[in-house]
């Protein structure tokens, strides 16, 4: 991984996060009014410290080694409502107002994929 640039995220933030061993934490996304799950992303404590000052959802690619803004491109923007911690601190859980898709697909979310059978 490409060394990244220190983060200006609050060192109080940064202290309740439990970060792989990429440093980063993964990010479910949902839609804030309907509780539908749309996506999971990964933030790096830039990423989070740009999301939380900007209202703009901005994620790390793993796969680029860069850091993205949801719709920069595609129109298909978050707006940011809320940002909540886990319990265990090693997840993220944003609540925001999607522009279109939210799935680099086009679709609306990335679980739509169909469900997985479960024996009970």
């Amino acid at each position: 991984m490409a060394p990244r640039d220190p983060s200006s995220l609050d060192p109080a933030v940064g202290a309740r996060l439990k970060r792989d061993a990429a440093g980063l934490v993964a990010a479910v996304v949902q839609q804030y009014d309907t509780g539908e799950v749309l996506m999971v992303g990964w933030m790096d404590d830039e990423a989070l410290h740009r999301t939380l000052t900007t209202g703009r959802a901005t994620y790390w690619s793993r796969s680029r080694q860069s850091y993205w803004v949801k719709g920069e491109t595609s129109g298909h923007a978050q707006h940011v409502m809320s940002v909540a911690v886990d319990c265990d601190g090693d997840a993220l859980l944003v609540r925001v107002d999607q522009v279109g898709a939210a799935c680099h697909t086009g679709d609306r979310t990335c679980f739509d994929a169909g469900d997985l059978s479960v024996s009970t």
